[in-house]
């Protein structure tokens, strides 16, 4: 019976403190309990003190704890900038052919940091690769084979095989079974899809490190040819060991292009100006060198799915106006101390005379040339 007495009297003690500790305002913020909703994250009660709020600490009956509810005043809220700078990736510019850095360079990152799409670059390969078919492959059918439709040898009495006439599949000189006629072999593929396969090849070759952006024209020496080329492919490990590499120009080069050409040249890599290369080229070798305007060309002439505004449109316009300025850089390149203007580059401010002036030097007159 004393036993059973102290049990209960014991009980009694224990149920009393819970009250008074779940009533005691103090006791509720000094012990905190660590409840979390199913459904919403609850907070941690805190001190309502001022030593709580200037050091972020709160008391337990044991020990102090370090409170980790952010106050109002201390929570960091994302500026313009750093969302901007989120949006943005970094490029490091070198120089050619020291590929010394020189700057960094922001792009967007719908540009040069899209997420990889094997069935899009596959799509675009596919689509490239149908529409550079030729398919001018021609045979003669029966019906194309010149003769006559006389029946060789009779029906019946022969003794022999039934015949027809001499334009048959199987005698010489007739016609093919079914032989290839020219046709198109190009498929269609979306805009949208395309201009994202050629973002989706560059921003593979960004994320790997394997695209090296040069601010100035790739270019090399009158007198030092494929031997400046070779030493820049072994230097840098850009060469026939190291996947070999894709030259990009934002315009032709004839000297460049000649050396590139040559064989010895050829185990290290390729060249091609920024009209010329497509996705597939992106993704041959085992990096891209390619120049800055040659880069800022492509990344804005493939933007039509990013919604802008005539995008295509817009594309035309830009391939239109790089390859006129492309044409007058490459003539004024015996002439280091001429300047290219703007002024050179519009088509609005070509005077009617002086077009004349040069026909009339030519010998030609105006009623001659129509």
């Amino acid at each position: 019976m004393a036993g059973r007495e102290s049990v209960l009297a014991l009980r009694k003690l224990t149920s009393s403190f819970r009250k008074f500790h779940r009533s005691d305002p103090l006791v509720q913020c000094l012990a905190p309990h660590f409840a979390r909703s199913m459904a919403t994250e609850a907070p941690l009660p805190t001190m309502s003190s001022e030593l709580s709020d200037q050091t972020g600490l709160s008391m337990s009956s044991d020990s102090f704890l370090i409170d980790t509810t952010p106050s109002p005043q201390s929570t960091i809220t994302p500026t313009p900038n750093s969302q901007s700078s989120e949006s943005q990736v970094i490029t490091t510019i070198y120089s050619w052919p020291t590929l010394e850095p020189l700057r960094f360079e922001m792009y967007p990152s719908n540009h040069l940091h899209i997420p990889l799409r094997r069935d899009i670059l596959h799509r675009a390969v596919v689509y490239e690769g149908d529409k550079t078919r030729q398919g001018t492959a021609s045979t003669k059918w029966r019906k194309d084979v010149h003769g006559s439709g006389r029946k060789v040898l009779p029906q019946k009495g022969t003794g022999r095989a039934r015949a027809g006439d001499k334009k048959s599949p199987i005698r010489r000189g007739g016609g093919v079974a079914f032989g290839p006629h020219p046709r198109d072999f190009s498929t269609g593929l979306q805009r949208k899809v395309y201009d994202l396969a050629w973002r989706t090849a560059l921003s593979y070759r960004y994320r790997r490190g394997e695209l090296v952006v040069v601010d100035n024209k790739i270019t090399i020496e009158r007198h030092t040819g494929a031997r400046l080329l070779t030493n820049i492919f072994e230097g840098n490990q850009w060469g026939s060991g190291f996947g070999r590499s894709t030259l990009v120009t934002s315009a032709y080069r004839e000297r460049l292009f000649r050396e590139m050409a040559l064989v010895e040249m050829k185990r290290h890599g390729i060249v091609k100006d920024m009209f010329d290369v497509d996705v597939k080229d992106l993704l041959e070798t085992g990096r891209i060198v390619i120049e800055k305007q040659a880069l800022d060309t492509i990344l804005k002439a493939h933007t039509s799915d990013l919604g802008a505004k005539n995008s295509m449109k817009r594309a035309a316009e830009l391939v239109a106006r790089a390859r006129q300025a492309s044409g007058v850089v490459e003539e004024l390149e015996e002439f280091p101390e001429t300047e290219l203007r703007d002024e050179d580059l519009d088509d609005e401010n070509l005077d009617e005379s002086e077009e004349d002036e040069d026909f009339e030097g030519d010998g030609l007159s105006e009623r001659a040339r129509g």
